[in-house]
């Protein structure tokens, strides 16, 4: 008779864990000379030129993504319209509408936020202007998901973005912060890393030479043809050179506008100034009746 061959004792619960925390640190180790990827989880952008850009293919959780701009209240919500919308459909059971441009990671980020907090809120913390609701609602926004508070002074606004962070009881957050210091943005995205929601602070283009503790950070202006003109100043990965153009025109006010509106029948130099239908958009002008349309 032979001997069978020993059968090799199964691994220690030590040396598994030894081998699973060396994979996970490995996973967080980032070369600056690659993009970097993230710890926590994306929400898509509605924009496939813009997710590949992002670390994580998408907008980040559990950090802060600072937004600069000239043209408060316009740019940023043509921009944040698509990822705020797959987070309110998805957090209130629907299906996300299809697009050609939404990551599907994007998609299944949304699904597991929406599993452990469903139907939570939009909350606006110190708009420079007064939501417009029926414009947002052609966005795909409900009315009745948002949440708009208006703090008084600089301190006050701090204070509430701070404490809504900390409660984690919103879909994502939108926050007007012009006066912001390094120091205070420092202190908001520590608070950030508890909160499993997207953060999106917006403050003046003339801030981007000061330093900011934001992961991410990105300059957004208007472009031709109803695009918009976006570079990141800071991400974790290679410097962004140049600009991305993203498509942002409303799906419905593309079937109505004729080119010579669009701004292409003519070159842009023989254009005067801003083309005038822009400014009749609802996502594009002040709301007219501000106080009696969030009761």
């Amino acid at each position: 008779m032979f001997a069978a061959d020993p059968i090799p004792p199964p691994p220690s619960s030590a040396a598994a864990n030894s081998a699973r925390l060396d994979a996970l640190l490995q996973a967080r180790v980032w070369r600056a000379s690659s993009l970097g990827s993230s710890h926590s989880m994306c929400v898509g952008s509605g924009f496939s030129a813009l997710d590949a850009e992002l670390p994580g293919g998408g907008w980040p959780t559990q950090s802060l993504s600072e937004i600069l701009s000239d043209s408060v209240a316009t740019l940023e919500w043509r921009l944040l319209a698509p990822a705020l919308r797959l987070l309110l459909q998805t957090e209130a059971g629907k299906p996300p509408a299809a697009s050609g441009n939404k990551k599907k990671a994007g998609r299944g980020a949304a699904s597991r936020l929406s599993a452990t907090h469903p139907e939570r809120p939009l909350l606006l913390i110190n708009p420079p202007l007064a939501p417009h609701l029926p414009g947002l609602q052609r966005a795909g926004l409900q009315p009745q998901r948002l949440i708009w508070v208006a703090p008084q002074t600089p301190a006050q606004q701090l204070w509430v973005l701070e404490q809504a962070i900390k409660a984690n009881a919103s879909a994502a957050i939108l926050a007007w912060l012009p006066n912001a210091a390094p120091e205070q943005i420092r202190r908001l995205q520590s608070c950030a890393q508890l909160m499993d929601a997207p953060i999106f602070l917006f403050r003046p283009l003339a801030v981007q030479t000061q330093s900011s503790a934001a992961p991410l950070r990105l300059c957004v202006s208007a472009g031709p043809g109803w695009t918009l003109q976006l570079h990141i100043l800071k991400r974790r990965g290679p410097v962004h050179e140049g600009l991305l153009s993203l498509p942002a025109m409303p799906a419905d006010l593309a079937q109505v506008l004729t080119p010579r509106m669009l701004g292409l029948a003519l070159p842009r130099a023989q254009h005067p100034g801003p083309i005038a239908v822009e400014a009749r958009h609802a996502l594009a002008r002040p709301a007219t009746q501000p106080a009696n349309q969030l009761r």
